[in-house]
């Protein structure tokens, strides 16, 4: 497992996690950079957004299997965005021109693959942490999680 972050993060060590600057003016390319270093040395690869709480193990694992039969997985998210992106070949142009941050990411991003040329599959739609309103959303979740935890006692 790697991680590609902004700064060193030795923390990540100690779990036998590869840490990795990210590399890129902005978020397209660092995107494609680090899907382009794994993918050297993997089949695929899977990026997902540290603010994306609602990803599951489950939607890894679809992830995983659907790249066996397809070029890029996508698991979109309620604002626009996506929360994941997997492929087994990437290239710079499905990132570009793309407005990073406002609500059309999933849109263009999916216009540059068909003009690509390369099959895709979408996830479910999840929903991640961008505006002030979204931490009572993951501090309801954190509550939730919390009482069933203590039901199972």
């Amino acid at each position: 497992m790697e991680l590609h972050a902004t700064a060193r993060h030795t923390s990540f060590r100690t779990l036998g996690v590869k840490v990795r600057l990210q590399r890129g003016r902005g978020l397209g390319e660092r995107m494609h950079h680090a899907l382009r270093v794994a993918l050297r040395r993997h089949r695929q690869a899977i990026i997902i957004g540290a603010d994306a709480p609602a990803l599951s193990v489950a939607d890894l694992r679809r992830a995983r299997r659907l790249l066996q039969s397809t070029q890029v997985v996508l698991a979109p998210a309620e604002d626009g965005g996506y929360a994941l992106i997997g492929a087994r070949r990437v290239a710079l142009r499905i990132f570009t021109d793309v407005t990073w941050g406002g609500p059309a990411v999933l849109a263009q991003t999916v216009r540059n693959l068909s003009r690509d040329g390369r099959r895709y599959r979408l996830l479910r739609t999840v929903w991640d942490v961008d505006r002030p309103e979204d931490l009572e959303r993951l501090r309801s979740l954190r509550l939730s999680s919390a009482a069933r935890r203590r039901a199972r006692r």
